[in-house]
């Protein structure tokens, strides 16, 4: 239960981190750059949940022993 919290946690940091720069990045009028910011920030929790997701594929492998 706690990594499942620790997940969320990490999760959402990320999403605050992303929103704060993405906000600042447009108003200093950098737009290419802010965008390029947001994609990186959904690449990493992509890549994060990706990762769970091989995990829980794992454990139903071992579970069913195929």
């Amino acid at each position: 239960m706690n990594m499942e919290i620790d997940l969320i946690f990490k999760i959402a940091a990320i999403g605050i981190i992303v929103s704060i720069l993405n906000q600042v990045l447009s108003r200093s009028g950098r737009e290419e750059q802010a965008t390029m910011t947001s994609l990186a920030g959904l690449v990493v929790v992509l890549m994060i949940l990706a990762q769970k997701i091989a995990e829980l594929f794992d454990l139903v492998k071992t579970l069913f022993q195929f």
